[in-house]
């Protein structure tokens, strides 16, 4: 394990940004608090990942005592247009559609706050999705229910397995947790790996 010189607490119910802040080898604990995740409408799109992470780091700053806060958010991008987390079955077959046979591109923004110090990074990965048929797009929804990930699919699963011919940039910033940026942040507060 790689041991913090101060408790670590990701900001985050999501179960990939868990795993893989495991996997990456820190012990932390998971605490999230109501946040507004709305945003200015004139903010260009590169802004909008760090701006919703900073919002959810935000809501810690009055009691964070010496921890620190990871705070996380993934936007879905395609000509400009942001793709948020699918409502119901019809707006994701809408937006597995509208990503079919083409390039969009993943953003996740990350914020580390430590005291009233809050670094933010973004990371950028684009991703080749081949045409999906009608049948293919019906059976990940109906099998994967991806209501929970921005853009209405998540990499790891079905979908991912049999559509994406490629990627640009980092598999696990697609995942909703760009390990390499995370690991520079926390670099500062490592102690010796054990």
């Amino acid at each position: 394990m790689l041991t913090l010189n101060r408790p670590l607490t990701l900001a985050s119910n999501s179960p990939r940004r868990k795993q893989l802040l495991q996997e990456l080898g820190f012990r932390f604990e998971v605490e999230v608090r109501p946040t507004d995740e709305t945003f200015p409408d004139t903010m260009p799109v590169s802004l909008v990942p760090s701006f919703l992470a900073t919002q959810k780091a935000i809501q810690f700053s009055s009691d964070i005592a010496h921890r620190l806060i990871l705070c996380a958010d993934t936007i879905v991008v395609v000509d400009q247009e942001i793709l948020n987390k699918p409502q119901d079955t019809t707006e994701a077959y809408t937006m597995l559609r509208k990503l079919s046979g083409r390039a969009h591109e993943v953003m996740t923004g990350v914020a580390l706050l430590s005291g009233d110090d809050c670094q933010t990074e973004t990371d950028v990965a684009k991703v080749h999705f081949k045409t999906l048929s009608d049948a293919e797009i019906h059976h990940y929804i109906a099998h994967f229910r991806p209501f929970d990930k921005a853009g209405g699919y998540g990499i790891q699963e079905w979908i991912g397995m049999i559509g994406i011919e490629r990627i640009e940039g980092s598999f696990y910033t697609i995942m909703g947790l760009p390990v390499h940026r995370v690991y520079a942040l926390l670099q500062p507060y490592l102690g010796n790996p054990t």
